[in-house]
């Protein structure tokens, strides 16, 4: 185990004590360190129910034999940073992200990882990380945001009775602008739009790479499309607990499944699904981190044969 240089031997008897600091039982020290990245806060709604998923996956590692231990990575909302200076300091917290995983990981030693993600940036600083660090490695994401919906059948409103996501907001300030709709519209639509925890609903970049995630191989099936608010999203953290540790039995890390060809396959379900072409951004860094190029030529050539199919 790569822990066994904080944690064996009579040299590791000061890692040992600050160890007991944490409560750390001896038995705990006996298993694998799992790190649980989370980025959990209070201000980006698709992480404000990562707490949740952090439980379950730490009871998943538990099950199966490991000792999670938990560590944060920051988060923007981009949706919130959106339209002023704060849109400036988004992107670059991609990589401070996977600069932050990567020191927190190396200094102390853990032998796996679980990524929990959402949002924007964060889902590929934690994939370049991944990359980066090569251990066993398993991503579950906080999940997709319900659609709203504006009730009523008001025929002067044509958002009335549909369905709802942030494009309708975004949509919407421009409908009044040009006199589609009126202020108190516009204010029926805000308190609707989002109903509550997840990534914005929509093909953004948040659903784009965690469905991209899945096809990498590190996201179990329904890493992408599992709605936030359910008990299947907390049955998949667990189960993506439970994962890593077989990969760890296994020997099998980030980077013997971060293939050209599963970049390949990442690119062919980006065109299928219509994902964000902010992808275009993180792909070619993330198969950087894992010693590969994306040739844009070859975008193209998948592109073309690829079809879009929702």
């Amino acid at each position: 185990m790569k822990s066994d240089s904080v944690k064996k031997g009579m040299q590791t008897a000061p890692q040992r004590s600050l160890f007991n600091a944490l409560g750390m039982t001896k038995e705990e020290l006996e298993k694998p360190l799992v790190g649980i990245v989370s980025s959990y806060n209070e201000i980006v709604p698709g992480h404000m129910n990562i707490d949740k998923i952090v439980e379950a996956v730490k009871l998943g590692v538990a099950m199966a034999g490991g000792t999670p231990v938990v560590f944060p990575a920051i988060a923007v909302c981009d949706g919130i940073a959106m339209g002023h200076v704060g849109m400036k300091y988004s992107l670059v917290t991609r990589e401070l992200i996977a600069d932050s995983i990567e020191c927190v990981t190396k200094a102390h030693q853990f032998d796996a990882l679980v990524m929990i993600p959402n949002c924007d940036k964060i889902v590929p600083g934690m994939l370049m990380a991944a990359a980066r660090l090569d251990l066993p490695t398993v991503f579950c994401s906080g999940g997709p945001m319900m659609p709203g919906r504006l009730p009523g059948n008001d025929p002067s409103n044509p958002y009335s009775g549909r369905n709802l996501s942030l494009t309708d907001m975004f949509e919407a300030v421009g409908g009044l602008a040009v006199g589609k709709i009126n202020e108190e519209q516009l204010k029926e639509m805000e308190h609707a739009a989002c109903p509550g925890c997840g990534a914005c609903s929509g093909m953004f970049t948040a659903n784009s790479m965690n469905c991209l995630t899945e096809v990498l191989g590190l996201g179990l099936p329904g890493n992408g499309t599992i709605p936030a608010v359910t008990g299947d999203r907390i049955a998949l953290a667990k189960h993506a607990g439970m994962a890593v540790m077989n990969l760890y039995k296994k020997g099998i890390t980030a980077r013997q499944m971060m293939t050209s060809e599963s970049f390949r396959n990442g690119l062919a379900a980006d065109m299928a699904l219509g994902c964000s072409s902010n992808t275009m951004l993180h792909l070619p860094a993330i198969a950087h981190e894992a010693g590969l190029e994306i040739d844009l030529h070859e975008v193209n050539d998948i592109s073309n044969r690829t079809p879009n199919l929702c």
